[in-house]
């Protein structure tokens, strides 16, 4: 099964050198594993556009779809076997970037 681990922060502020590091090391032990399919870092909020494309015209809109505090920075899509392990694999995933993940299923 695959799994989309979202990186989750407040700022726009880059992985320090410390934390892109531990990043490169857990990438490393994902490949390495096998539970490694894609991952990226992500523009911040101001750098997004929002396409609406249910009316005769497109509508396009600067800036994020919602207005929040707290924003998609990144994210790991990983293979595991279960949710049990996919959720281990993004604890260790949230302390190399340091930051706080969210965990969905793909359907």
């Amino acid at each position: 099964m695959q799994y989309l681990v979202s990186v989750i922060n407040t700022s726009a502020d880059l992985a320090t050198d410390e934390e892109q590091a531990a990043i490169d090391v857990f990438n490393d032990r994902l490949i390495a594993e096998g539970n490694w399919v894609f991952a990226g870092g992500l523009g911040g909020p101001d750098s997004a556009t929002v396409i609406d494309n249910r009316d005769e015209q497109p509508v396009l809109t600067d800036g994020p779809f919602v207005e929040t505090k707290e924003y998609i920075v990144g994210f790991w899509i990983l293979k595991a076997p279960d949710l049990d392990v996919a959720l281990k694999l993004a604890a260790e995933g949230s302390k190399a970037c340091n930051r706080r993940v969210e965990v969905r299923p793909f359907l």
